[in-house]
C-alpha cells in the first residue's frame, strides 16, 4: 500500500510539470562549440523561464508565450566539458547532466547511412571488430532518431543521447561513427552526431512539402510514392523537422540508391534538398558532405548505366552548390551488395573534407581527381584534372574502365597509361587514353557502368569520379 501511494505521489508531480524540453535536450548532449544555439520547449505561459548553464555566469531569461512555448539562444563557449544546464519556471527545475561543448553534426539518407559497425545479415563492416573493441570515448555521442513516416510536420522526436562505448557503437551508424572519431582524433574535441537515415528512402521523401512543389511534377512524386516511406516529404515530416532548429555545424548525406531509376532529376533534388534544409535551419549556407554512389553489380546490373548517370548528378552537385563536398567511392563497390563494406574508409574521405573546409586545415587534399579537360596529339588523349595538381597514379594497378570514340560516336575500350614525363606548365604526371580504332578521338569517358573497380587516383590516394567529355546520352 506505501508503494502504491508513493507511485501514485510521482505521477502526480509528473502530471504537474510545466517545463518540457525536445528529446534533444538530455543528458550526454553534445551543444555546438563558439555559437548561440537555440534552444527551446514548453512551460507555463506568461511566466518567466530562466537558463542557468555551468560554463557561464550569465542568466538567461524569457517569457513563455501565450501558446506555452519558449526559445532561447544560449551561448556557448570552446569545446569543453562535462556541464549541466538548469531550466526553471514558475517554481520548478529541471536539470540536465553530463553536457558536452564540442561539433555537432547530423547524418542522414538511406540504408549505407544507417548501416551499423556491427553490419547487416551477410554484409560485413570491414574493421568493425577492432573499431567497437577499441570505441570507449566519453567524448563521441550518438543520438539515434526513431524511425517515423507523417504527412503533416511533427515537433517531437524520439531517441536519446549515447555515449562511444563497446556496448552503445554497434548499434552507431559505421560511416557516421567513423566520421566522428576521425575528426575527434584529429582535433580533440567531443563530437555528437544526430543520426535519422531511412532504409530504401529516395531523396523527395526528405524534401519538405513547400519546397517539393516547386521543383518536381505530380508524375515525376508518383514514380516512387508506391512505399509508404517514399511518398513525398513524409521524411522530411517525420524525422528532419522535430531536429530544426538544433544547431549543428553541418551535414553528412549518404543516399542515391534509391533514386538511380530516375536520375534525370536527381541534380535538381539534391539541390533543392540541400537550399531547404540549409534555408530551414536559418544557420547559413552550412557544410553538406555527401557520399558519391558506390559501383554496384549486384542482380545482374553491372553493365547497365543508370548508376553512372547518378553518379554524374552528384558529381554536378557538388560542383555547382557551395560549400558542399563529395566523398568518392569508384574503387570500393561490390557485385555482391548495394552496401559496400569500406563504410570506415568512406567516413574518413568525409572527414578531409571538413577538415580542409571547416576546421582550418588549408591545404589537406579533400578530392580525388575531378575531370577539366581534354587535349589530342598524335591520335593520343591527355586528360587534365582539378584535384590533382602532383598528378594521377593508379598504385601500379592496370588502369581500366576508360572509353574513347571519334565522330561517329561508337565508344571502344581506351588503351590508358600514366605518362610520367608529361610537361606542358604542369611538371606532373598526367592521363593518356588511346585506340587504334580511333585514330580522331572526340569523346573520352571513365567508369561509364553500374560496376567498375576504380583505379585512378592522385597521389595523396583519393579515386577520380566517373567523367565523360561530352553532354550527349
Amino acid at each position: 500500500m506505501r508503494l502504491l501511494l508513493v507511485l501514485i505521489f510521482l505521477a502526480s508531480i509528473n502530471l504537474n510539470s510545466q517545463i518540457e524540453f525536445s528529446n534533444l535536450f538530455s543528458d550526454n548532449m553534445v551543444l555546438q562549440q563558439e555559437s548561440y544555439v537555440n534552444f527551446w520547449g514548453k512551460a507555463q505561459k506568461n511566466q518567466e523561464l530562466i537558463i542557468n548553464t555551468s560554463w557561464s555566469r550569465k542568466i538567461n531569461r524569457t517569457v513563455v508565450k501565450n501558446d506555452g512555448s519558449w526559445e532561447v539562444k544560449i551561448k556557448t563557449p570552446s569545446a569543453g566539458g562535462p556541464y549541466n544546464i538548469q531550466v526553471t519556471c514558475g517554481g520548478e527545475t529541471k536539470t540536465i547532466n553530463n553536457v558536452l561543448i564540442g561539433e555537432v553534426w547530423l547524418s542522414s539518407g538511406q540504408s549505407n547511412m544507417e548501416m551499423t559497425l556491427s553490419g547487416n545479415n551477410r554484409e560485413p563492416v570491414i574493421g568493425s571488430l577492432d573499431a567497437i573493441a577499441n570505441s570507449n570515448n566519453s567524448k563521441i555521442r550518438f543520438f539515434n532518431v526513431k524511425e517515423k513516416v507523417s504527412k503533416e510536420r511533427i515537433s517531437n522526436v524520439e531517441g536519446e543521447w549515447l555515449q562511444a562505448n563497446f556496448k552503445n557503437t554497434p548499434n552507431f551508424s559505421a560511416v557516421a561513427y567513423s566520421f566522428a572519431k576521425y575528426l575527434n582524433q584529429v582535433l580533440d574535441v567531443p563530437f555528437g552526431i544526430i543520426n535519422s537515415p531511412k532504409d530504401g528512402s529516395v531523396a523527395e521523401a526528405w524534401i519538405s512539402p513547400e519546397v517539393l512543389k516547386k521543383i518536381t511534377t505530380e508524375k515525376e512524386l508518383s514514380y516512387y510514392a508506391k512505399q509508404p516511406h517514399n511518398s513525398p516529404s513524409v521524411l522530411f515530416n517525420g524525422m528532419i523537422n522535430a531536429i530544426i532548429p538544433f544547431t549543428i555545424k553541418g551535414v553528412i548525406w549518404y543516399q542515391g540508391e534509391g533514386n538511380s531509376g530516375r536520375y534525370q532529376n536527381y541534380m535538381k533534388l539534391m539541390n533543392g534538398l540541400i537550399k531547404n534544409w540549409r534555408d530551414e535551419w536559418g544557420l547559413g549556407d552550412f557544410p553538406f558532405y555527401f557520399v558519391q554512389l558506390a559501383p554496384n553489380g549486384s542482380l545482374g546490373q553491372g553493365n547497365g548505366t543508370s548508376q553512372a548517370f547518378l553518379r554524374e548528378a552528384q558529381l554536378k552537385t557538388m560542383l555547382s552548390v557551395k560549400n558542399t563536398g563529395m566523398a568518392v567511392t569508384l574503387d570500393i563497390g561490390s557485385t555482391i551488395t548495394n552496401h559496400p563494406p569500406e563504410k570506415l574508409l568512406i567516413g574518413k574521405r568525409l572527414a578531409y573534407w571538413a577538415l580542409a573546409k571547416n576546421y582550418g586545415f588549408d591545404g589537406l587534399p579533400y578530392s580525388g581527381p575531378v575531370y577539366e579537360s581534354m587535349k589530342v596529339k598524335n591520335n593520343k588523349v591527355y586528360v587534365n584534372f582539378k584535384y590533382a595538381e602532383s598528378g594521377v597514379t593508379s598504385y601500379g594497378k592496370p588502369l581500366n574502365g576508360f572509353e574513347i570514340a571519334g565522330k561517329d560516336k561508337i565508344f571502344y575500350n581506351a588503351d590508358a597509361s600514366i605518362d610520367p614525363h608529361y610537361s606542358a606548365g604542369w611538371e606532373r604526371s598526367i592521363l593518356t587514353l588511346s585506340n587504334k580504332n580511333v585514330p580522331n578521338p572526340l569523346y573520352i569517358r571513365y567508369g561509364w557502368k553500374n560496376y567498375i573497380v576504380g583505379t585512378l587516383y592522385n597521389v595523396e590516394g583519393l579515386p577520380a569520379s566517373s567523367f565523360r567529355s561530352y553532354d550527349f546520352d
